[in-house]
């Protein structure tokens, strides 16, 4: 189903259908963005496209760059109305409790498709392998080591693998699929400043860096800053039998 230049009621009436059918949305209109949540933030009047996902996902692209300007994760639930004169796209959810509101001035073309197949992607060697070999055997990163969480939020972004030493010292633990250098060093050394931030008092926190290898740039980078580095493999889960070039 696509409509182009509809008017509001033609789109909230074919959107509440494809809610229901379970299908991808979306909408190219002049909008005005609103988030609130951990932050806020507002986008003014413009042109922008909004994709609706069954997931629950909610995505807001510009004309700028591969990534949305805002977004909501999957588990999100939207919901559309007709109000004070203007199509609006409400989606929310409660942990943490985050809302994105898109209020369409004009909606130029709305469409609604049923996207089926490759849902399962099967990515070898992926940071998402990574992180579930640490998960199932996290002595892989070091004996006594207990992973608390994943995605875990801090004020400098969500790390990959939040948790615990065998002396309850917290541990940051970012993860990279391939050979890094110094950006990823600096990366780690941020949610480490953001987890000390957070717990006061002087907390001690460590941060370690797992991929396949590092740069020697890197690797001084994190012996500068007292973080730690382990090689291990993405699709084996193992160290590497030898580093990469």
């Amino acid at each position: 189903m696509t409509l182009s230049r509809p008017t509001h009621r033609e789109v909230l009436w074919q959107t509440e259908d494809a809610f229901e059918r379970g299908d991808m949305i979306t909408l190219f209109g002049r909008c005005t963005v609103e988030y609130d949540g951990r932050a806020a933030s507002t986008l003014g009047l413009g042109n922008r496209l909004v994709i609706l996902k069954p997931d629950g996902a909610a995505l807001v692209h510009t004309d700028e760059k591969r990534t949305p300007v805002n977004w909501q994760p999957p588990g999100s639930e939207h919901h559309a109305a007709v109000r004070d004169g203007q199509f609006r796209i409400r989606s929310e959810r409660t942990t943490p409790a985050e809302t994105l509101d898109v209020r369409f001035e004009a909606v130029h073309q709305f469409s609604a498709l049923s996207v089926t197949g490759g849902r399962d992607l099967d990515l070898q060697g992926s940071e998402e392998d990574l992180r579930q070999h640490i998960l199932d055997d996290p002595e892989l990163v070091e004996s006594g080591f207990l992973p608390l969480a994943t995605e875990r939020e801090t004020s400098a972004g969500p790390i990959d693998i939040y948790g615990e030493d065998d002396e309850g010292v917290a541990v940051a633990v970012e993860l990279k699929r391939r050979r890094v250098g110094p950006s990823a060093a600096g990366q780690l050394q941020r949610y480490v400043a953001a987890l000390r931030e957070e717990f006061g008092d002087g907390a001690t926190v460590r941060g370690i860096l797992v991929a396949p290898s590092v740069t020697d740039r890197a690797a001084a980078l994190l012996d500068q800053h007292g973080l730690e580095f382990v090689a291990l493999d993405p699709t084996t889960g193992r160290p590497p039998e030898k580093s990469e070039e």
